[in-house]
């Protein structure tokens, strides 16, 4: 309603009357652009980025680069001459002792090595976490304190056992031995993420299920997995990240022929023989480096999503 008050101006009654609450804008007041805290937060942003993308900017136009140019210029200049030629070496063409095939047959047995394991791991690791979660079974606190307290275990620990298990075994040094490895070390962490992201989840779903007659895999495969996307997808791009980058398990436990991409990449690197190309050395690091990036640029913002949905609740 409208008053007219002793100035003949019009207001509105909530004004008018004392002790009531007046119209207009609310809320907190805008911020400036450019204020102190801005400025701290955002130019600290930009050093940390900075300091983490200037490896990767030095990399990349020195595997653009002949080596005659790399001699005579400066590191941070960008090519005269553009060559893919240092990357085909790297792939193809580089040698490692004997071997003058590059990185292309450490990249295949990193691929034969990574799509089992993370396949094999992830699906052993839901059903765990699904039953530790939503199936009280007898002995489930000691089953999961044991996984707790082995994802904590140094993996140089355990080496010389496994050595012994695997040729025990008759896989040591193969693929199948590596996997196997891959698969039982990724566990621990794997099953403590689906653990939690399925405790996350409305417990009314899973009893009205029972209710109705569903059985353990009846709900995993009906209910519990259209609802599990991002945090199959944060368990992929960590077993894929993992397996992908590591260097100690696929020196241990495997021969030669079988060695991945990032052996490959350590064996090209320090060789002695021959002119040191630096050029080469830096496409090879970054085509190793590809294929988990690719993969984390391409599910990140789900990974952000199922790591947050798996540590709310322990």
């Amino acid at each position: 309603m409208l008053k007219l008050v002793a100035n003949n101006s019009i207001v509105s009654e909530y004004e008018a009357v004392p002790g009531r609450i007046t119209s207009g804008p609310q809320g907190p007041k805008p911020r400036r652009i450019l204020s102190r805290r801005n400025i701290v937060v955002y130019g600290t942003l930009i050093v940390v980025a900075l300091y983490y993308l200037l490896p990767l900017y030095v990399m990349i136009m020195t595997s653009l680069k002949g080596m005659p140019e790399i001699r005579i210029g400066n590191i941070f200049a960008p090519p005269v001459e553009i060559t893919f030629e240092p990357w085909v070496k790297a792939w193809a063409q580089a040698c490692t002792g004997l071997n003058c095939d590059g990185l292309s047959r450490g990249f295949w047995n990193s691929v034969r090595i990574t799509v089992p394991s993370v396949i094999i791991s992830i699906a052993v690791a839901s059903v765990n976490g699904y039953a530790l979660a939503n199936w009280r079974f007898k002995g489930a606190d000691l089953f999961f304190a044991i996984l707790i307290i082995g994802a904590f275990i140094p993996y140089q620990v355990m080496i010389y056992p496994i050595v012994i298990v695997l040729r025990e075994m008759g896989i040591y040094g193969t693929l199948t031995g590596l996997i196997m490895v891959h698969t039982i070390f990724g566990m621990p962490i794997l099953t403590l993420l689906f653990r939690n992201y399925f405790a996350g989840l409305p417990e009314e779903l899973f009893k009205a299920a029972r209710v109705d007659g569903a059985g353990f895999w009846t709900i995993y495969f009906k209910i519990m997995l259209p609802m599990s996307l991002p945090i199959f997808v944060v368990a992929m791009i960590l077993q894929v990240t993992g397996i992908w980058n590591d260097f100690l398990f696929g020196v241990v436990f495997t021969r030669p022929e079988y060695y991945p991409m990032t052996v490959q990449l350590n064996n090209i690197v320090n060789s002695v023989q021959g002119v040191k190309e630096y050029n080469v050395n830096m496409a090879a690091t970054l085509l190793t480096g590809l294929v988990p990036l690719t993969i984390y640029f391409i599910s990140g913002r789900l990974f952000v999503r199922g790591i947050a949905a798996g540590a709310v609740k322990g």
